[in-house]
């Protein structure tokens, strides 16, 4: 059983007799009811996609997903092409069904990631926990602000834009949390 606390984009799980699998985290509100998520998630069957918000208490069933290892070949407009790395088959999805992992991934990394399927179609994908990007654009740094509480814009190399400490600049290689876009720090290397 899942409980709303433990969906993220790419978990799978019956609503109301219906496989959805979650695209986008949209937020969470509460109010005198009680905390509700909201999600994107699109109908594993039909393929359509709509917003919904879960109370936190609610208890799902997990749809059972194959998973391959894979890695990104390449992107063709809105296509994602993915190749299993054992037996070399390509598979294509669409960015839509990448939600917000669409930004976080380049067919130059050579990130290992876990291709879903449902019914023998690839559905969406799990990735790491972090991943290293380059910053292209952001405003100049502050000298002496290593606080890290005021965050500002920054532009990634994969084109999303994310917020960082006012301490980093441009061409810097920082560590993103792909569960919320947030700046966790400095690259290593």
């Amino acid at each position: 059983m899942l409980m709303t606390s433990q969906l993220k984009v790419g978990t799978a799980f019956m609503y109301e007799g219906t496989p959805l699998i979650v695209q986008k985290m949209l937020g969470q509100r509460s109010g005198r009811a009680g905390m509700v998520t909201n999600l994107r998630v699109q109908n594993l069957v039909t393929k359509s996609t709509m917003d919904l918000g879960i109370d936190a208490g609610e208890k799902f069933d997990e749809v059972d997903l194959e998973a391959h290892t894979t890695k990104l070949s390449y992107i063709d407009g809105d296509t994602f092409v993915f190749m299993d790395q054992e037996s070399y088959e390509q598979f294509e999805l669409p960015k839509e069904n990448l939600g917000d992992y669409a930004g976080y991934i380049t067919p130059e990394d050579d990130l290992e990631i876990k291709l879903t399927f449902y019914e023998g179609k690839p559905v969406g994908i799990d990735m790491p926990v972090n991943v290293t990007r380059t910053v292209t654009y952001c405003e100049p740094g502050v000298k002496g602000d290593t606080s890290g509480k005021s965050l500002k814009p920054a532009t990634l190399d994969t084109g999303i834009e994310v917020r960082v400490p006012l301490f980093i600049n441009t061409d810097e290689r920082i560590v993103i949390d792909t569960r919320d876009g947030s700046f966790v720090e400095r690259a290593k290397n």
